[in-house]
């Protein structure tokens, strides 16, 4: 388990580079990764309303979820808007996660660790929020940075696991 781990950890390393090196493509790929996320999420919904017999609200949405996804698939280019969209839930992340920081840091952190080390929690929340308000306005400049975040996102994982055995074993 621990060789696989490692492979799976060098893997996501070099897909994190790739990411990085080419942040458009990687920007165009979210689309698709939206459109297969909300066909999956469908059909675990149908498959969910149908094994607990709750067909409401939720089964509606699974099926429009499903057709959706289907129909971005067969109609051209439908993963562009789809990447578009991923641009505005990726902007409201970074102020969501800003609001957080800026709460944990203030009404958490600031009391379980008195060294002052909750001032930079506090400056790294209000970068995000401006960033996130940012990207609302200039969704262009979000796109080759959300191939970079992406990129060091899969760089910071694969790392994890890579040493992950190693710290377990200690």
């Amino acid at each position: 388990m621990n060789v696989l781990f490692i492979i799976l950890g060098i893997l996501m390393v070099i897909g994190g580079f790739s990411c990085m090196f080419t942040p458009v493509l990687t920007f165009m790929s979210t689309g698709y990764f939206l459109i297969i996320m909300v066909t999956v999420y469908g059909v675990f919904g149908i498959i969910n309303a149908i094994r607990f017999k709750r067909f409401g609200i939720g089964f509606v949405f699974s099926i429009l979820s499903v057709l959706l996804g289907i129909a971005s698939f067969c109609v051209p280019n439908m993963f562009l808007l789809a990447s578009g969209v991923m641009l505005y839930i990726v902007a409201g992340w970074f102020v969501v996660m800003g609001i957080v920081d800026i709460y944990t840091s203030i009404a958490i952190t600031r009391k379980a660790i008195p060294t002052g080390l909750w001032i930079l929690q506090l400056i790294l929340g209000i970068i995000a929020v401006l960033i996130g308000i940012y990207s609302f306005f200039r969704p262009a400049a979000l796109a080759i940075t959300e191939g970079v975040l992406i990129g060091i996102f899969f760089i910071e994982t694969g790392l994890s696991m890579m040493f992950l055995p190693a710290i377990r074993r200690n």
